[in-house]
């Protein structure tokens, strides 16, 4: 049978058993968290775009991080990384010409997939999960995920660290550990289901299982969640890339942010004014609020911690997951019930042909005649 022929249940999936001490680790790091965490949460879904070359079989390259919460800002990342490349690597009028049509398209329709200089860039649609335990609490880093072997807490470390999807590729044919194996033949069944969901929404559900029947599963990532009191857990951060990043933003977050949000710090204070550093002549109760904020971010700092609270609010830093469903033509794409939160725009100064900007003309103006 061939694949585009293929039920659910019946694409193939290569498995290799791990031998490294280092692959042994992981696998058995993965079987006691399944063990630990039973159930699934589904958060709902992401976007971001790759590419395929002419050259490249089956496989895909992020090019975007999937990390985006609605189709339009994956397709004003493509818009940006094409324009980019325009003015930064083109080699020729023709290169450019053909580059800027594609960011043409980009400003005015909401394009899902294109073609340019041979590639092919699509939009695509993952699902983000986390795994839970049975009292309901959301999966921490595993002792085997990436970590530095020297922590760096300083503000400007983030700039070095690695992004969520940094060349990653996308490849259905790669082997897998057993656990990753009977992880992801027991995704290719999931479907959102329930009176909450939209009849819609339901319904392209549905039918991307059948469309799209295998899935792919991304690499995991990390994101901070809070709870307050007996409340459900709610994401309070974006996608990072290793738990520490997490931790270091919920760090910046607990001194700086969270301290001007709550007017315990002036928001024009100076920048480095924060909890562990505040300025003389703060009240009592401003400064006792602060000691808190400080101590739960430097709890953060001892070990590998992923669980910390101040005023109520439990942070934890949580291990999410992503999976792209998988059809005869690769991953699949953003479905009609999938909401953009706004519409395609002109992003940069008019580009030419020749490479030139013209910063003076407002973004997305023609040329004059």
């Amino acid at each position: 049978m061939s694949e585009e022929d293929a039920g659910p249940g019946e694409w193939p999936v290569a498995v290799r058993v791990p031998v490294e001490p280092v692959e042994a680790a992981m696998e058995a790091d993965a079987l006691d968290a399944a063990v630990r965490h039973s159930a699934l949460a589904v958060r709902g879904p992401l976007f971001g775009v790759a590419a395929q070359g002419q050259d490249d079989g089956r496989r895909w390259r992020v090019v975007v991080g999937v990390t985006h919460g609605c189709p339009q800002r994956a397709r004003d990342a493509l818009n940006s990384l094409l324009w980019f490349r325009t003015k930064d690597e083109a080699k020729s009028r023709s290169e450019r010409r053909a580059l800027l049509a594609a960011v043409a398209r980009l400003e005015t329709e909401y394009v899902d997939e294109l073609t340019v200089l041979g590639t092919r860039y699509r939009v695509v649609r993952a699902e983000e999960y986390a795994a839970l335990d049975e009292h309901g609490g959301i999966e921490t880093p595993r002792p085997t995920d990436p970590e530095p072997l020297t922590p760096d807490w300083s503000p400007g470390a983030g700039a070095c660290s690695p992004r969520v999807d940094d060349d990653l590729v996308l490849d259905p044919d790669a082997p897998l550990s057993p656990l990753q194996a009977a992880e992801r033949v027991a995704l290719r069944p999931l479907a959102y289901s329930g009176t909450t969901f939209p009849g819609p929404v339901l319904a392209d559900s549905a039918r991307a299982v059948e469309s799209h029947p295998d899935v792919l599963l991304m690499p995991a990532a990390f994101l901070i969640v809070e709870r307050s009191g007996n409340g459900p857990w709610s994401p309070g951060s974006g996608l990072q890339a290793t738990a520490h990043d997490a931790r270091r933003t919920l760090d910046f977050a607990l001194t700086w942010m969270e301290p001007r949000t709550r007017g315990l710090i002036p928001h024009d204070a100076d920048r480095m004014v924060d909890a562990r550093y505040p300025a003389a002549g703060n009240a009592e109760a401003a400064v006792a609020e602060l000691k808190e904020f400080a101590q739960a971010a430097d709890r953060l700092r001892v070990g590998r911690c992923d669980e910390t609270e101040a005023h109520g609010t439990v942070y934890r830093i949580a291990r999410t997951r992503r999976l792209l469903r998988w059809g005869p033509d690769g991953p699949e794409g953003p479905r009609p019930s999938d909401i953009s939160t706004h519409a395609p725009a002109a992003l940069h100064p008019r580009l030419d042909e020749d490479g030139t900007v013209h910063f003076d003309e407002p973004a997305g103006d023609e040329p004059a005649p």
